[in-house]
């Protein structure tokens, strides 16, 4: 098995930088739990020119929502949520200082180029693992946005959330070199 670099959050533009798309990186810190919910309320809050709740500086937003916690667990499954669903919000919370984001799926060439111009990555999370990537959770903190329920961030303490950089700080896109060679090795 390859091996992983180890990564904490909240990220640096140096630490985004370094890391090369296809890298398979151990996540350590604290991260944002976001979807489609949360993210239309911010860009809300800021077009009507308010402060947001939160610092976005180097921020990790995990495109998921927390299934209810079994008994003796302090959260239940987080499974990613498809990445373009966020796409219309990302550009403009890149420019505010989030580094980087988990979730699964292609990301729009809007949101590549935002990448590119603010230095961010984007990291895969595997799908049906759900449960897996909970056990990665070590604490449970603030929230804001509760009225959304499922949908408000929520701020996790995370130790070697497994994870993919699908995008690099370049661009450099995995789905899209996954897709180049599938189809050349069949031209073979």
């Amino acid at each position: 098995m390859e091996s992983r670099i180890r990564v904490i959050a909240p990220l640096t533009k140096d630490a985004a930088g370094g890391l090369v798309c296809g890298q398979g990186v151990l996540l350590s810190g604290t991260i944002l739990l976001a979807r489609d919910a949360a993210h239309a309320r911010m860009a809300i809050e800021l077009k009507k020119g308010l402060a947001l709740p939160l610092d976005l500086e180097g921020a990790v937003l995990f495109y998921a929502g927390p299934t209810p916690a079994p008994p003796g667990r302090m959260i239940g499954s987080i499974g990613p949520t498809t990445s373009a669903r966020m796409d219309p919000y990302t550009p403009l919370l890149l420019r505010l200082g989030v580094r980087g984001m988990i979730g699964k799926g292609r990301r729009s060439p809007e949101v590549i180029e935002a990448m590119r111009e603010t230095g961010a990555v984007n990291f895969g999370a595997t799908g049906g693992a759900a449960a897996l990537l909970a056990r990665s959770v070590r604490a449970w903190g603030r929230s804001v946005y509760d009225d959304l329920g499922a949908d408000a961030v929520r701020f996790l303490e995370v130790e070697d959330l497994p994870l993919v950089v699908t995008i690099d700080s370049l661009g450099n896109d995995l789905y899209e070199q996954g897709r180049i060679k599938f189809y050349n090795g069949m031209n073979q």
